[in-house]
């Protein structure tokens, strides 16, 4: 199933300058999501982080992978943020920076989901760039209404 940047756009609130999913790659509801952030020297981060050596920020990469999970919840429920639910980011653990992202670099983001609990959804993600593992984490994401 092909998925346009309008999905992405249907399933997260987030907008520029703080959309961090580009593609969805392959999603299999209740279970996974595949998506990519390319990464771009025109990114505002990169003035400051770092002058003549570009790194995306740890977080960013963390935020990245939340959104992707983000959509997987929502697709999985089948809600939109437009429908008044909102997927807060409420914690993370386990995280492991593995290698640093680049300007240029097309980064894989992995979500699947763990579990779910009384709105609670926890994921197990990771992110690569050209099968080499950047970062690791579990995210968990409270879904709320507005």
């Amino acid at each position: 199933m092909s998925h346009d940047f309008s999905e992405i756009l249907k399933h997260l609130p987030h907008r520029f300058p703080f959309l961090f999913v580009d593609k969805i790659i392959s999603v299999e509801l209740g279970s996974t999501i595949h998506a990519q952030k390319n990464v771009s020297i025109n990114e505002d981060f990169f003035n400051g982080h770092f002058p003549n050596k570009p790194v995306m920020p740890g977080v960013l990469i963390i935020e990245a992978m939340a959104q992707a999970a983000g959509i997987l919840g929502f697709m999985t429920m089948g809600k939109t943020p437009e429908e008044g639910s909102i997927y807060y980011f409420a914690g993370v653990d386990k995280v492991r920076f593995k290698h640093p992202v680049q300007p240029g670099d097309v980064v894989n983001l992995h979500a699947s989901i763990r579990s779910e609990k009384r709105g609670i959804w926890k994921f197990d993600c990771s992110a690569d760039v050209e099968g080499i593992k950047i970062c690791d984490a579990t995210i968990l994401c409270a879904d709320r209404e507005r």
